[in-house]
């Protein structure tokens, strides 16, 4: 599959099982929804769904990219809206970012906040390229791997998240040291 839907109880809430699923598409590169199911069932306040939210995604910390869709399987209720949502997801695994655009947002977020240094090193970006899609998958041209924190590689996955979506789809970074040619 390209898109895994995770099916949630809503009356359980998110189970040990659900996060092992859950966990299992993120490692596998699949684009992922959420769907919290027998919503029907729940008593609500103007509030509730806020509330579902910030515990699901509390939950599944390691896939905020996932949108999710509160439905009713019995009454039908936002059902019509899942393979709307999963071809959209799947539109957004396959999305290609050009070199030149890539890496004028790499320059941009590295302006904006610079990379931490490590005593007196300080990593370098040289640039990046789209190496592939489902998942995205991006080459990063720099200095020293073991200077990319994994706090600054996400902030420049929440760039690339800002700029073009990537909605219900993990991003693979693959770091490379630019070889200096003699």
């Amino acid at each position: 599959s390209d898109v895994v839907l995770i099916v949630i109880d809503a009356l359980e809430g998110v189970t040990e099982q659900d996060k092992r699923i859950a966990g299992y598409a993120h490692e596998a590169g699949k684009g992922s929804i959420v769907l919290v199911n027998k919503w029907d069932l729940v008593e609500k306040d103007d509030k509730t769904m806020n509330r579902y939210t910030e515990q699901v995604r509390k939950e599944l910390a390691f896939m905020p990219y996932a949108p999710l869709l509160f439905t009713s399987a019995l009454t039908g209720k936002r059902v019509s809206k899942v393979l709307e949502l999963v071809d959209f997801v799947a539109e957004k695994q396959a999305t290609r970012v050009s070199t030149a655009s890539l890496n004028n947002l790499i320059r941009e977020a590295v302006l904006q906040n610079p990379p931490p240094t490590d005593k007196t090193r300080r990593l370098k970006i040289f640039y990046a390229t789209q190496s592939g899609v489902k998942p995205p998958r991006f080459v990063l041209f720099i200095n020293d791997p073991e200077l990319m924190h994994l706090s600054y590689q996400r902030y420049l996955e929440n760039q690339l998240r800002a700029a073009y979506g990537f909605e219900g789809t993990p991003l693979r970074f693959i770091l490379r040291r630019r070889v200096k040619e003699e």
